[in-house]
């Protein structure tokens, strides 16, 4: 499972495309959610959008790990449009033979998300005021 949708992501079906390895004694989960704060300021919502290449660039990370690590299987998925505080925003779940395997695979395909993929996120402030993050480069 890799991709972005606008649907809401499910949790069980994200580790159920995971879940059936036999060989694999540990499953890593991240799951990201909308805050209702960040940098002192509360959130309202969210909004995310992704470049046409996002779904290139996020196989390129999973295969960046799976190139590093024993990983049997791996989900990562994300969400675009906007979002509300509370729902969540991304998913990443591996699977490997030991757990600190799928730990590290796990933490840096969420960092190899959060710093490469070219997916935008628009905050929306109480204050009426907006901020755009990861629309830097």
């Amino acid at each position: 499972m890799l991709g972005v949708a606008e649907a809401p992501l499910s949790l069980p079906d994200v580790y159920a495309s995971v879940s059936d390895v036999p060989s694999a004694g540990g499953i890593a989960l991240f799951v990201g959610i909308v805050r209702n704060a960040d940098a002192g300021r509360d959130v309202t919502e969210l909004s995310y959008s992704a470049h046409p290449t996002v779904e290139t660039s996020l196989r390129e990370v999973v295969e960046k790990a799976i190139a590093q690590y024993p990983i049997q299987a791996v989900s990562a998925v994300h969400r675009i449009g906007d979002l509300a505080i509370g729902e969540i925003a991304v998913i990443v779940a591996v699977a490997c033979p030991k757990r600190a395997e799928a730990f590290d695979a796990c933490r840096q395909i969420i960092d190899q998300i959060k710093d490469t993929v070219p997916i935008w996120k628009l905050q929306r402030f109480a204050d009426g005021g907006t901020d755009w993050v990861g629309a830097e480069g």
